[in-house]
């Protein structure tokens, strides 16, 4: 056994949030999720019923992965009456959907 290269490498795993990133990825791994998130970062301020009539997707749909995402901070709403609109919330997300491709009109 090397104990210096298993000093290095148990070393790296106190470098990285695993277990926050294993989240992220986890909520990404979701295709219905990752287009809600692209449709956002293109159209931050969309209500519910305008970003599912843009994928296609029910209200309740849409709404039900909306929660998901805002319980992980990723997503927060604004209320204006009765409409409420989503925008993105988390700068690591917001990198994350560039490097994948995603851009802003």
């Amino acid at each position: 056994m090397d104990d210096r290269t298993v000093q290095q490498a148990s070393s790296a795993l106190a470098d990285v949030d695993t277990d926050g990133w294993a989240r992220r990825f986890d909520l990404l791994s979701d295709p219905h999720r990752l287009e809600i998130l692209l449709s956002l970062h293109r159209a931050p301020g969309i209500c519910v019923g305008d970003l599912g009539v843009a994928l296609g997707r029910s209200e309740n749909a849409v709404s039900q992965a909306l929660r998901v995402l805002r319980s992980q901070g990723w997503v927060v709403s604004t209320r204006v009456g009765r409409t409420v609109s989503y925008r993105l919330n988390d700068e690591i997300v917001h990198d994350l959907l560039h490097w994948i491709g995603a851009r802003h009109e």
